[in-house]
């Protein structure tokens, strides 16, 4: 019967109330406090805040955020249930406040006119012990069009909501509260450095992230009532993202230990933050809050600027020193005539510094927290906070073992040395455009040359080394020469290169097989292959074949026709004299008479061309004056087809 009412409700409402545009809502976040049992029931006391643009919102926009609606939905999201709503809760008076700006016209030049009030609304809910939790939710619709990291702003709605855990999970739980207001003002390239950490009251403990803001509402029912989950996520224009929501040099993180955000934004304009704070209880994580904010970035200009850069991709962190306990700090701040360096030795009284850029050594490892502040006791000072982290010693280098020959693996072996295990990466790469990760791997080179091998090692506290080693792979390329023919009776002198130790197998018609130039002679016609191993004089192995063709008589062979199309077989047309001396001359003629090609060379041969450009296709005719072995001057012709 209950929940019959409720959707009747939802009905009678849906139909007889219409509403403004909330785009002057910049940002809300939802809380509670636990109250205690009732009967068989939780009490809840939750807090629904929104920030309103008090400048620039509609004042009837602003007139119909009161009252607020809550509705309060089974965490189940295949099978979310309407358990409680309130439509009448009207904003508290005593914890509303216009939100101080954050800066004064003494040291910020350019600074835009603002208002923000930020405005909360108060109820309690009685719900019954659940094994799945509950959502409590608010939607209301739109976005401020000028939001540039998201799309279609003005046409899309915003849910905010908190969830409670199971009270399977936890008995009770009171969520986090973030201690601070939302920034209303960034200055563009002026370094940010924002607390948006929370408390709990249980104790609990907390970490943080980005994530992404959900839709909710729609132009044509600015107030609704809020639907049930899952909520769909804003779709983020590139290269923005729910991590990467804000332009930024360095870019916008959050410690997810401490919250703070951290980072130097470089493009004017209206970008949408949601920044999820975790709670975990006994190493569980059991609840998460959610504030979503627009951060604006205008042209302002900070007369002194803190600034400590930092050199680590580590949240906040200056450096990350890894060999040694001496840290060289920069100071990028601007406006400064004056600074005031503590470089966060816990208990210590003689950690600290008024030099522009100091040198410190740190007693220990360890996380320190260094706090600079510029122009200190002046009217407009400035400070910022960065984390330096000491994990001395750290060194990245390694060995190599096996034949440095093409074609054999080669094992690498990581020699790098931590005091803080363990090491965790390692990113090889070989030279040749082959990569690893492995610790200890093994990698083959195709072919012989001089290659730097680059180690990158990196610890679990991202102290990060690198080591640069030459591997000079031989140039080994065992040949035992071109395949020949040869008349019978008549000897072969073979030429092997690539070592220093050769043996042919078989050793048949050789005089010596166990050197590179043996001769070979072949009393009779026939075919004879010959296997070579080669041993160069560091160790290197391998092997090639070679063909002896002895024939019964001299011979000239001319192909009949050959595809010069560049792919590396038949390209060339050439004849091929068995027992003779020497041309006098090899020409090649087209159908009409005129001369294409002519050579005096048996290793040479046409290339398919004429006037440097490709001959046409079809039929061709080849002239041929050879000298024999005793002499004689001979005379063949023929003809041959080119084809591509």
């Amino acid at each position: 019967m209950k929940q019959r009412t409720l959707k009747i409700l939802f009905i009678l409402f849906t139909f007889c109330i219409t509403h403004a545009y909330g785009s002057h809502i910049v940002g809300g976040e939802v809380t509670y406090r636990y109250l205690g049992a009732s009967g068989a029931n939780f009490l809840y006391q939750v807090h629904l805040t929104i920030y309103e643009d008090c400048l620039n919102g509609s004042s009837e926009a602003i007139a119909q955020d009161n009252p607020a609606f809550l509705f309060v939905y089974t965490n189940n999201i295949s099978n979310p249930r309407l358990v409680a709503i309130d439509t009448s809760i009207f904003f508290n008076p005593d914890s509303t406040r216009v939100v101080p700006v954050n800066f004064t016209n003494a040291c910020v030049s350019n600074i835009p006119q603002v208002c923000l009030l930020k405005k909360t609304f108060i109820t309690t809910f009685a719900l019954p012990a659940s094994n799945d939790g509950y959502i409590v939710s608010y939607q209301r619709c739109c976005r401020n069009s000028a939001i540039v990291n998201i799309a279609q702003p003005d046409n899309n709605g915003a849910t905010y909501y908190c969830t409670i855990p199971s009270t399977k999970v936890v008995e009770y739980n009171n969520s986090a509260v973030f201690r601070n207001f939302p920034p209303q003002i960034i200055c563009l390239r002026n370094p940010l450095y924002y607390d948006n950490s929370a408390t709990d009251p249980d104790g609990d403990s907390l970490s943080y992230s980005f994530d992404s803001s959900v839709l909710g509402a729609s132009p044509g029912d600015v107030k609704p009532f809020p639907g049930p989950p899952p909520y769909a996520p804003v779709t983020y224009v590139y290269p923005y993202s729910a991590h990467y929501p804000v332009s930024s040099a360095p870019r916008l993180q959050i410690d997810p230990i401490t919250g703070i955000l951290t980072g130097t934004p470089n493009l004017i304009g209206r970008f949408l933050v949601n920044v999820c704070c975790h709670e975990w209880r006994h190493g569980v994580l059991i609840n998460t809050i959610r504030r979503e904010f627009q951060f604006v970035v205008t042209d302002c200009s900070k007369v002194v600027v803190a600034c400590i850069p930092q050199f680590s991709t580590d949240v906040n962190t200056y450096v990350v020193q890894c060999n040694s306990f001496t840290v060289n700090f920069v100071n990028c701040s601007s406006g400064g005539f004056s600074y005031h360096w503590d470089f966060g030795v816990p208990g210590a009284t003689n950690d600290t510094s008024n030099v522009a850029q100091p040198t410190f050594t740190y007693p220990d490892t360890g996380v320190y927290e260094v706090k600079l502040i510029v122009n200190p006791r002046s009217t407009c000072p400035d400070s910022i906070t960065r984390f330096v982290k000491i994990y001395p010693l750290f060194a990245t280098k390694f060995s190599d073992s096996g034949t440095l020959c093409p074609g054999v693996p080669i094992s690498f072996v990581d020699m790098s040395t931590s005091t803080i295990k363990p090491i965790t990466n390692w990113n090889w790469t070989f030279g040749d455009g082959g990569t690893a990760t492995l610790q200890n791997p093994q990698h083959t080179y195709t072919v012989g040359g001089s290659y730097n091998v680059t180690l990158i090692s990196q610890n679990i506290k991202n102290c990060v080394d690198t080591s640069v080693r030459q591997i000079i792979v031989e140039n080994f390329k065992p040949f035992a020469g071109k395949d020949t023919i040869i008349v019978k009776g008549e000897s072969v002198q073979f030429n092997a290169t690539g070592g220093n130790q050769y043996l042919w197998t078989p050793a048949t018609n050789l005089n010596n097989p166990d050197i590179n130039d043996p001769i070979g002679y072949y009393p009779d016609t026939g075919t004879y292959f010959y296997y070579l191993s080669v041993e160069s004089v560091y160790g290197c192995k391998g092997y090639d074949t070679i063909k002896v063709w002895v024939v019964n008589q001299a011979e000239i062979f001319v192909p009949t026709a050959f595809t010069p199309n560049g792919d590396g077989k038949n390209d060339i047309f050439r004849p091929v004299a068995v027992g003779y001396k020497s041309i006098n001359f090899f020409k090649v003629y087209d159908r009409w008479g005129e001369e294409v090609y002519n050579g005096s060379n048996l290793s040479d041969g046409w290339d398919g061309t004429y006037s440097g450009k490709p001959a046409e296709l079809g039929t061709y005719f080849w002239q041929i004056s050879f000298v024999n072995r005793y002499g004689r001057t001979s005379y063949m012709k023929g003809d041959v087809t080119l084809v591509r």
